[in-house]
Order: structure tokens, then sequence, then C-alpha cells
């Protein structure tokens, strides 16, 4: 994550780009509030001072990894981006899907291979969990593909940031964080930022956006 960091205090503008499905799409299920990307952009551009940045975000709901794959040129390539931050697997592990572990571990290898063409740099990110019971399609094979996550991150050296990890340390709040059986709500996005801003050393107690309520 150290590159990345040294972005943040470069004087050059930056592009950061988040690619991922429904989840980090932010769509209906933060009920019109920011999602965390738009947190991330508030403490960035404003709060950091780098007007000059620019936050992308082409995520899709529903996607996989194919999908990012098959439309990565559009979504990624024509912009160039300096960091994608990629968050992907709650459709892949579905049994709907068509994706097994080893498919989804060789598509994220080709994503970051992809990324690196363009001179971007790749963080991976796990997701929220699976709230127990409500998704029996995706809930046994959800742990399988977060590992894949992890190990793709350690086999790359590629910085991780292990929203999961996190999540289930704090599974008493999911109740709290979630709009439904695999969605975060607007509480949950504003964890997901928590958790980011401090894998890049930019959470700040007193800052607006670091001091939004997270129960």
């Amino acid at each position: 994550m150290d590159a990345i960091k040294q972005l943040l205090k470069a004087h050059a503008p930056v592009k950061w780009l988040f690619y991922g499905d429904s989840i980090t799409h932010g769509a209906l299920h933060t009920c019109g509030s920011r999602d965390y990307t738009e947190h991330f952009t508030e403490r960035v551009r404003y709060e950091l001072g780098r007007s000059m940045d620019v936050v992308i975000k082409t995520a899709i709901s529903g996607n996989k990894t194919r999908n990012l794959l098959e439309s990565f040129d559009w979504r990624v390539g024509q912009f160039k981006p300096h960091v994608v931050f990629i968050m992907i697997g709650m459709n892949d592990c579905s049994d709907k899907s068509g994706i097994t572990p080893q498919e989804f571990e060789k598509n994220l290898h080709t994503l970051a291979g992809r990324i690196g063409e363009l001179g971007g740099k790749t963080v991976l990110q796990t997701t929220c969990p699976i709230i127990p019971g409500g998704a029996p399609d995706r809930e046994p094979q959800f742990p399988v593909f977060m590992d894949v996550i992890r190990r793709v991150a350690a086999d790359r050296r590629l910085p991780l940031v292990d929203h999961t990890q996190y999540w289930i340390q704090n599974a008493a709040k999911h109740y709290y964080w979630m709009s439904n059986t695999f969605h975060p709500n607007a509480y949950g996005h504003t964890a997901f930022a928590h958790l980011l801003f401090k894998a890049l050393d930019i959470f700040d107690p007193a800052s607006p956006c670091c001091r939004l309520f997270v129960p």
C-alpha cells in the first residue's frame, strides 16, 4: 500500500477508479446517502485539498469478474487510471453464476495484469459478509471466494483491504450495517470508507468524513 500512499502525498493529480458490482455501484441500498466511493471523493478531493484528482466509478449492479473483463476497455482502459480499487465476488460466488473459484482466481489475475499494462496500480478489496440464512446460493462458497481474493493479493503482492474480516470482527453490528442479506446500507458504506481511509493512512477523527456515525 506504500506506493498508493505516496500518490496521496505527491503534487501530481491522480485518477482513482472504483470497479465492481452493485456493492460498489451503491445504487438503491443507500437510500440516497453517499456510498463509500463518494465518501472517498469528499475525503480526498475536498478535505485533503486534492481538487485536481479525479475519482471515477464504473461499477455495475449484478456484475461478475467476467463482466469486468468483457467491458474493461470502456470502463477502465479509456481512463488510464493510476489506481483501480476492485471489489467483486458477491455474484461470482453464487452457484448460479457458473464461475468456479479457479476461474475467479484466473479472472482476478487477468484484471490486475491488464491494469498493470495501463501503468495503473490495483488495490483488491474483499466485501461485506452475507447475513446467515438469506442467500443459500451464495453463502456456502462465499468464504472460499474471499480467500481467493486474499491469495491473489498475496501472490501478486497487491494491496488488500479486507472488509470481510473487519465485518466479521464486528459481527454484532451487521444488522445495522446492512440493507438486506448482502447489500450494505449507508452505515455499511461509511464503515467501508473508514476502513479504506485507515488502510491509506488518511483517517482523521477530526474530519467530517471520519466523524460520520457508524453504529
